[in-house]
């Protein structure tokens, strides 16, 4: 990354959305502008897990803000994730198209353990060189990620969803504040948090890092009571429960230091932080400034894995959960790549650096193909579809897991399951060499690819011709007859593949 090169970051929260831009400087990044608005889209979601249009709305306003700043920025200049909201709401296709046109650049929903990853990465940055084994905590408004690592790397994630919102809104819905009413939040807390233990046990980390708003809020409240600044101790949320209960009511908070933006969200926060710190033996917290925002610049700058060295790892990993053939993975992986840039190089116009990224995306999309067959021989493809939409793979956004699953989903069968997609160009084309390609390694052996071309056969594109040299089909007859049935299932799509001298 070149001296003074722009980067920015935008992180979709659940309670606030974050936009952070700089420069680079030496291989470092310098913060040029800090925007924040308390859109808390997390309290939008109605009891159909549905975004409300005031939460879609006061969403789209805020990001046509940030994409009015962000103008003249290059895609690879801007990284723009959203969190647990999106994760649950079941129309967040509706408002992400809405939302990528206005800010201007795509925003990728990432999974739980992606965003605890990210989060570590933005902490362990902004703190000083030490070998300590550090326990990281996020509270956001809807989910809580909980990081073990040491140095830059974390080691273990996970996510919860419990946060400072969903908590508020569930029992302190009337405002009330109540010695009972926190003690039901944190023992709720504790049910969602309680697998945590064994892997966070206090054995397991010398020092607790605590990320973003929650504790912000906590520790603002206590430093303006008289508390020492950067911590929150358990005796310093005593205090504070107690002052709640006081006050008994959200309208009747006087705290200095507190904003007036996290009042409606203090109970849920304050209850949740009161868990983990029971939970996990927490005696005191240290407030990092790092957090997902960082972590995003961090991949943006390089100075972690770069996002292709942790997605191919992640891909390796769920190869070996799954017990995969992985000599097969990757030789239907190579036949469907040296197809797909044979029929990429017949388009009259091409995008080097799209058709890198198709390539990619099919490679791993063969490699992980039979990953449903440790469930079942005769579905493994549905099964395999299920697992990818399902799992949590670091480096992946959950659109670019579910396209995984489509084509491994459709790598076999009728194709009529994936009438709905058919209509992307890029898809379609990834998914018919991946098609052909397992066709042609059927026999679970290198297959003879002499002579063989496959290229576009119209203007529009939508038709493919596969040529196999003279005396191909007689010496694979079986392969033959399989690349016979392929073309007639394209026959009832509207894209259709000719097979010549077969």
């Amino acid at each position: 990354m070149q001296n003074g090169n722009r980067l920015a970051a935008v992180d979709l929260g659940s309670n606030s959305f974050r936009l952070e831009i700089g420069r680079v400087d030496h291989g470092e990044f310098r913060r040029t502008e800090y925007l924040k608005e308390t859109v808390r889209q997390g309290g939008g979601l109605d009891e159909n897990r549905n975004l409300t249009p005031e939460a879609m709305q006061s969403g789209w306003d805020c990001l046509a803000r940030f994409g009015e700043r962000l103008a003249g920025f290059s895609p690879d200049e801007v990284r723009a994730v959203a969190t647990q909201t999106l994760r649950e709401a079941r129309n967040r296709d509706e408002f992400l198209v809405r939302a990528n046109e206005v800010l201007g650049f795509p925003i990728n929903v990432i999974s739980g353990r992606e965003e605890a990853r990210l989060i570590y990465q933005g902490v362990a940055h902004m703190l000083e060189r030490s070998e300590e084994r550090r326990l990281v905590i996020d509270i956001g408004g809807r989910s809580t990620e909980l990081i073990l690592g040491q140095g830059l790397n974390s080691t273990v994630m996970e996510s919860f969803r419990v946060g400072s919102i969903a908590w508020s809104k569930r029992y302190f819905s009337d405002g009330q504040f109540s010695k009972r009413s926190f003690e039901v939040a944190e023992i709720a807390a504790k049910a969602v948090l309680d697998e945590a233990f064994d892997a966070y046990h206090p054995d397991n980390w010398d020092v607790a890092y605590g990320s973003a708003g929650t504790v912000g809020a906590i520790g603002d409240v206590l430093v303006a009571a008289g508390w020492p600044a950067g911590t929150v101790t358990q005796e310093g949320l005593d205090w504070l429960l107690d002052k709640l209960v006081a006050a008994q009511h959200v309208d009747r908070l006087r705290l200095p230091g507190m904003r007036e933006d996290r009042k409606a969200i203090i109970g849920g926060g304050v209850s949740v932080m009161r868990a983990v710190f029971s939970l996990l033996g927490i005696k005191s917290m240290q407030h990092a400034a790092g957090g997902l925002r960082h972590g995003l610049l961090c991949d943006l700058l390089g100075t972690t894995d770069t996002e292709d060295d942790i997605r191919f790892k992640s891909v390796r990993r769920l190869g070996t959960k799954f017990s995969i053939d992985t000599v097969h993975g990757e030789r239907v992986g190579k036949v469907a790549t040296q197809l797909f840039s044979q029929l990429m190089a017949t388009q009259s116009a091409t995008n080097p650096a799209l058709e890198a990224r198709l390539l990619r995306k099919l490679n791993w999309a063969a490699q992980l193909h039979e990953i449903g067959s440790h469930i079942s021989h005769s579905d493994y493809h549905k099964h395999g579809a299920y697992i990818l939409d399902n799992a949590d793979a670091m480096g992946f956004s959950l659109s670019e897991m579910h396209r995984l699953s489509l084509l491994v989903l459709g790598h076999r069968g009728k194709l009529r399951k994936l009438e709905a997609v058919l209509t992307d160009d890029d898809l379609v084309t990834q998914l018919m060499t991946l098609r052909l390609a397992v066709i042609l390694c059927h026999a679970r052996r290198d297959p003879d690819l002499t002579g063989m071309t496959l290229e576009r056969a119209d203007p529009q594109g939508t038709q493919a011709r596969l040529s196999v040299r003279k005396g191909w089909a007689s010496a694979y007859p079986q392969s033959a007859h399989l690349l016979r049935e392929e073309a007639m299932a394209w026959q009832k799509t509207p894209w259709s593949l000719e097979i010549q001298g077969a």
